[in-house]
């Protein structure tokens, strides 16, 4: 009889989206410095059960992937609340870094898990401005300031050191991960960091995630159907709107592009 006056259970919930990093001119993807705000705030809700996020990120910064998940877990340490992740289409590379954050991660038996390894691509230009009769001039001071210049050809010593900070990079990702997962982590032969992805049905058996579901259902089982979710979003400012609509259509496509080809490793 005493129902009716029984509180209801709250949970916050915010929604990270798109490539890790500034990508492009008005800075369209996901970082800390736009981020950070939005977060705290979702910390600071009073009498929350837990923190719920919801990512969807095929990857980027290293640098801004680390510093969202250090947030994460210093305010989910400081206000002793959980925090259980959502992953939906894709928790790749730098999007899965950050899933790491969760004391749960869950995904759809479809989402694309993983890909812990780090990568860098580019293009070599030197036999096509051969070919149109082009020079290339260029002048540093210090002999490694134009190391990996695409107009020029690949040097040993300049891969060699591209090599060595990725496997530190490398290190730094699988370090976040053993510490996040634990003895979850279940290899059955195959190699977790070797930068590969899995279906969230994999990934599950894997350890990579907790278990299958999306926010709404899972939070509902833990919490109660009548729990109530408060979700926190990144307002979008009037100036923002406005020059991301304006002007040169350019930087535009070419944003497009660049985001496109970091979703499409994962097949989006």
């Amino acid at each position: 009889m005493f129902s009716f006056f029984k509180k209801k259970k709250i949970v916050a919930h915010i929604k990270l989206n798109g490539v890790i990093g500034n990508v492009g001119k008005f800075k369209q993807g996901i970082d800390f410095s736009g981020q950070e705000e939005i977060i705290e705030k979702a910390f600071s809700l009073k009498k929350a059960k837990a923190v719920a996020i919801t990512i969807n990120s095929p990857g980027g910064s290293p640098v801004q992937s680390h510093l969202i998940y250090k947030f994460i877990r210093e305010l989910a340490k400081k206000n002793k609340i959980k925090v259980i992740v959502f992953a939906e289409d894709v928790a790749a590379s730098g999007g899965y870094l950050i899933a790491c954050a969760g004391d749960e991660i869950y995904a759809n038996s479809s989402s694309i898990i993983g890909s812990i390894g780090v990568i860098y691509s580019s293009f070599g230009f030197t036999e096509l401005i051969k070919k149109v009769g082009v020079e290339r001039r260029v002048h540093t001071a210090g002999k490694n300031k134009s190391s990996l210049d695409p107009f020029q050809e690949e040097k040993k010593e300049d891969i060699e050191r591209l090599k060595n900070i990725q496997l530190d990079l490398h290190k730094d990702f699988i370090k976040v991960v053993e510490e996040s997962r634990g003895s979850k982590l279940k290899k059955n032969g195959i190699e977790l960091f070797s930068g590969e992805f899995w279906a969230g049905s994999k990934a599950r058996d894997l350890g990579l995630i907790d278990g299958l579901g999306n926010a709404n259902e899972i939070l509902k089982e833990k919490f109660g159907e009548d729990v109530v979710i408060k979700k926190f979003e990144k307002s979008k400012g009037w100036l923002s709107k406005k020059l991301s609509s304006s002007n040169n259509q350019m930087d535009h496509f070419a944003n497009i592009l660049e985001e496109r080809s970091i979703w499409q490793r994962y097949g989006f």
